[in-house]
């Protein structure tokens, strides 16, 4: 059983997005400490959370990857409007004790929505802070009951390529799936999101729930999620599958271990201007202290 954390954390800890940019003004300016009943100030450190501020509104949703529309940053901006995300219902099947087809909804009414404010580390070398609302996955795994022989969890993404223009594309296997060993699925790290900033997930985002892995690289946090299933064996996973050479099925964020096509030892933090200095990368995505433990033993140059 996953170690449950409890949060202290409410909606007033994180940043508002529409004082963000005046906040970070206001600090530059040299002034002290924000007087009780002001504006929030920077998230409160947790066991979870990070006290780093979090990206704008606009900035995490007009800048990302949804490949099933289109490959550019702006594009799931643009298309994943025309994405139906209700009614959503997501099967969950293999190991189970309870195999079957869960609405969201009803999900929903079962699991206890937090704040977590959580470093994202793109295995492009770009960087964002997120304030995500979720619930954990251990949570919906529990309620459907994991037999003792499963070893690891499998996600996959809708497929309608009539809403997702981009899966008529073949740069990658459609449609699109990810995988983690049960002890990471496990972890009280990992989350399903539902939404961010206090607001519902936006389509170009994931809507209306994606994984949420802060120690592995952004590509392994699969979006628009509609099948989970347990298995005994290692999933493919459709990066792993399109070029294995490039993205390993662990994918933890190694700043040690560089992608062929370019350096990890650093990250650009997006909205930091283009001026704006690198920062080193850490080990874990700096989430090493809750998640080192799970691959003592393991070379991660070889499972990457």
């Amino acid at each position: 059983m996953a170690k449950r954390y409890t949060s202290n954390l409410t909606w007033n800890d994180v940043t508002p997005e529409s004082v963000y940019l005046n906040r970070r003004n206001f600090l530059a300016g040299g002034a002290g400490a924000i007087a009780a009943g002001s504006i929030a100030g920077p998230a409160a450190a947790t066991q979870y959370s990070t006290d780093e501020t979090p990206n704008t509104w606009e900035e995490i949703t007009q800048y990302n990857n949804f490949y099933e529309f289109g490959t550019d940053k702006t594009d799931p901006a643009k298309y994943a409007g025309a994405l139906t995300t209700s009614p959503w219902s997501i099967e969950i099947g293999g190991l189970v004790d309870k195999p079957g087809t869960y609405d969201f909804k009803d999900i929903m009414s079962e699991m206890t929505i937090e704040e977590r404010i959580y470093r994202l580390r793109c295995v492009e070398a770009w960087s964002m802070v997120i304030p995500w609302n979720g619930f954990e996955l251990a949570d919906l795994l529990n309620m459907a009951g994991v037999k003792e022989e499963a070893k690891f969890v499998s996600f996959e993404t809708l497929y309608r390529p009539e809403e997702m223009w981009g899966q008529k594309k073949h740069y990658l296997v459609w449609p699109y799936t990810e995988g983690l060993r049960l002890d990471e699925a496990m972890h009280p790290l990992t989350i399903m999101a539902t939404g961010l900033y206090g607001k519902d997930m936006p389509n170009q985002n994931g809507a209306p729930i994606r994984l949420v892995v802060p120690w592995k690289y952004g590509f392994k946090s699969i979006k628009s999620i509609v099948k989970i299933t347990l298995l005994e064996e290692e999933p493919l996973t459709s990066w792993n599958v399109t070029n294995s050479d490039e993205y390993g099925f662990y994918a933890n964020v190694n700043p040690l271990v560089d992608h062929p096509r370019w350096s990890q030892a650093t990250e650009r933090r997006i909205g930091g201007g283009i001026f704006a200095k690198r920062i080193p990368t850490k080990m874990f995505n700096g989430y090493g202290d809750e998640v080192a433990d799970m691959y003592k033993g393991m070379d991660l140059a070889k499972y990457y």
